[in-house]
């Protein structure tokens, strides 16, 4: 669904090239193929870590005058990137809350048993994805079956929400025991959060990544909801820039499984 989702709007008869941009630590590279003769274009620009959408529109611009191809002339945009990678190594991530089942607070400090060096009496773990004081149990609890234990105790969550709030976290990740089996607890959860944070501020475990095993899920959905908002701010620079060119041609995002899926599905879900 992913890759399938994004490409729903068909390029219109009246277009007739396609524009791959991919942004590399050195460079970023634009290739441009005609789609009725195959000929293939290329251009290189030094790459702008500082702001990569720069350089993927001086790489655009520059590949398009070269060729003579009007912005309008494009039936879609693919472009690949690592701003999502390089937000997790350097550490930048928006500053992001946590909330989970009650009880499971530490989850995040816990990790998992797995050690790069099994006798090292000297490993440390990463730190954690989000400190403490920004992470939240709530009472609530299904068990490995999905059934309800605990009802959630939605007081609770909005107490937290205050919390949160009055912390300054940009961000939101919940991950509740068992809600792969059953969302129905996380939904509620992000429908009484939306009500201090905007929608795209909250990241569900059952909607980003809905599998078994809970530190997993639970780090994934926190990275999913730390680069959202960097990730988002990134893509809309992109495509503000594109549409005041003239390019109204789809525009596409690549997922590291080597698929694609459209901008609004990447700022929703970046951790593709």
């Amino acid at each position: 669904q992913r890759r399938t989702d994004s490409l729903s709007t068909l390029p219109s008869k009246s277009t007739s090239h396609r524009l791959g941009v991919d942004i590399g630590g050195t460079f970023t590279d634009a290739i441009l193929i005609d789609e009725s003769t195959g000929t293939v274009h290329i251009s290189k620009v030094p790459s702008t870590p500082e702001d990569p959408s720069r350089g993927f529109l001086s790489a655009a611009t520059r590949i398009l005058a070269e060729t003579g191809v009007a912005p309008e002339k494009l039936s879609y945009v693919v472009h690949a990137t690592t701003v999502a990678t390089n937000s997790i190594i350097e550490g930048k991530l928006a500053p992001t809350g946590f909330v989970t089942t009650d009880g499971f607070r530490d989850m995040l400090e816990i990790q998992r048993q797995i050690r790069a060096s099994l006798y090292d009496v000297h490993f440390r773990k990463p730190p954690p994805l989000v400190p403490r004081h920004h992470c939240f149990g709530i009472p609530e609890r299904l068990d490995a079956r999905g059934n309800v234990v605990t009802t959630l105790d939605e007081a609770a969550v909005r107490n937290v929400a205050r919390e949160l709030k009055q912390s300054g976290v940009e961000s939101i990740a919940v991950c509740l025991l068992h809600s792969y089996l059953n969302r129905a607890h996380e939904q509620r959860v992000k429908e009484i959060l939306r009500e201090a944070f905007p929608e795209n501020a909250v990241s569900i475990s059952s909607e980003v990544a809905a599998d078994f095993r809970e530190y997993f899920r639970a780090s994934t959905t926190v990275l999913n909801a730390g680069i959202r908002p960097i990730v988002g701010r990134y893509l809309e620079r992109i495509e503000s820039r594109l549409r005041e060119q003239g390019v109204c041609a789809s525009l596409l995002l690549m997922q590291s499984s080597g698929g694609v899926y459209s901008f609004a599905a990447g700022a929703d879900k970046p951790v593709y």
